[in-house]
């Protein structure tokens, strides 16, 4: 079967034949890469739609409580997100040297890390705020799969995280990944945590009144993201630390962090009209019952 694909490799997508650089810009003595230039995209443009969100009736919080929130947010991502992948991924490399935790510019962020980090900045930032975190979670959800699409796009760019061997025609030979051709889960994933999940939260955000239910809009996005990515991980190629052991012949390490996800995400969805109650928005006049 393999030695099938690898004679078919020659008529697939060739990875170099793209013409694609993980490096965006270069000026010699400093480079901008686009894996960087990714989570600055997803920040901002995350930012942008969360303040047409919060101009709706029944805000939970003010534009300048989401000024704020873009800087708990940063850094809940890159701390979450970088022990995240330590702990998850790496931790016996990371015990071994500890000061290689502190090198971001090597790679290595855990999605799931980043989500456990955001949602802990989050709810200090509420606390101190006096705001609802659930609610303020649930317009930041509506929010992140801009920040997942980005992601993905970059980690396609660098040419990383590649799938399964595969005789499609989209099948692409990546560098560094032997000679057969393999699934571009990457681009999966932007689809359907991206753009998919985006359009689905969209819907459920302005078709429906889901954000006056607290926790419905973030239950949606944890059964959403751990739904997808517990499929795509079908597609994707185990990491290479965990070959020989469950992780890489059972069930992904991915899937087994998208189970919580999934659970959480059902219990949010189920519960949520419990919890509605009347909304005196943070910004605007408007109150809704």
């Amino acid at each position: 079967m393999l030695a099938t694909l690898a004679a078919a490799a020659a008529d697939h997508i060739h990875f170099a034949d793209l013409g694609l650089n993980k490096v965006a810009l270069n000026l010699g003595f400093f480079e901008i890469k686009w894996y960087s230039l990714a989570y600055i995209a997803g920040i901002l443009v995350g930012w942008w739609y969360l303040t047409r969100l919060l101009k709706q009736p029944g805000a939970p919080m003010s534009r300048a409580h989401a000024d704020d929130l873009v800087f708990y947010a940063t850094l809940g991502i890159i701390v979450g997100g970088r022990l995240g992948y330590v702990i998850f991924y790496g931790l016996d490399r990371f015990l071994a040297r500890p000061l290689d935790i502190f090198k971001l510019w090597d790679g290595g962020m855990s999605f799931h890390g980043g989500v456990i980090g955001t949602t802990l900045a989050i709810i200090l930032m509420c606390r101190r705020q006096g705001l609802n975190w659930l609610r303020v979670h649930d317009y930041v959800a509506c929010c992140a799969p801009f920040g997942l699409f980005f992601g993905r796009l970059a980690n396609f760019v660098n040419g990383e995280l590649w799938g399964k061997p595969a005789d499609l025609p989209w099948a692409i030979v990546f560098p560094g990944a032997g000679p057969l051709a393999r699934h571009p889960s990457q681009l999966y994933e932007a689809l359907l945590e991206g753009l998919l999940l985006a359009a689905i939260l969209a819907y459920a955000f302005w078709r429906t009144k889901a954000r006056y239910e607290p926790g419905k809009l973030v239950g949606i996005f944890l059964l959403g993201y751990g739904c997808f990515r517990f499929f795509v991980e079908y597609f994707r190629e185990p990491d290479a630390q965990f070959a020989g052991t469950i992780f890489e012949h059972v069930i992904h390490m991915g899937q087994v962090l998208c189970l919580p996800m999934i659970v959480g995400g059902i219990y949010l969805i189920a519960t949520a009209k419990g919890r509605r109650e009347r909304v005196e928005p943070i910004a605007g006049t408007e109150s809704v019952a």
